[in-house]
């Protein structure tokens, strides 16, 4: 079961791990982001682009299953205004096993971070700025890489 959702609510992480978890599955994984107050950030905006930002977070989580043969993969992922401390991002991946669980579980992270056309803006002392891309995502998602490419 693939569930993902791209919302302006608040993501409630009991409800979304009670979803993930499968009578099949031996373990479950997951991971919440949370918004950093990183050098006085004091809001956080993300944008997406509707249906595309779906598209490509499915895309992820059907990769996942196949390859770690998930009883279900979820992304949850926050947009619009939010401030530090507030969950911007959950994902989980239920399997028979803990080894897949958590590899699955850090690819949908990995990847989300770098395949998934989302924009943010943060706001430091009234004003803001456009958030670049972070070199360690890139390299994160990158061990990923090589299991993907077509023969």
């Amino acid at each position: 079961m693939i569930r993902v959702r791209v919302s302006v609510d608040p993501i409630d992480v009991a409800a979304e791990m009670a979803l993930a978890e499968r009578p099949e599955a031996g373990a479950v994984a997951s991971f919440c982001g949370l918004v950093r107050a990183d050098d006085g950030v004091d809001k956080l905006e993300l944008e997406h682009y509707p249906g595309a930002t779906e598209a490509a977070l499915e895309r992820i989580a059907a990769h996942a299953v196949t390859r770690w043969s998930l009883q279900a993969a979820t992304i949850v992922h926050r947009v619009g205004p939010m401030h530090p401390g507030e969950r911007i991002v959950f994902v989980a991946a239920a399997a028979p096993h803990r080894g897949d669980a958590l590899d699955a579980c850090a690819y949908l992270i990995d990847r989300l971070k770098t395949d998934a056309p989302f924009w943010k803006r943060e706001t430091r002392a009234g004003q803001s700025s456009w958030v670049e891309a972070r070199e360690s995502d890139a390299a994160a998602a990158e061990r990923w890489q090589e299991d993907e490419r077509q023969p």
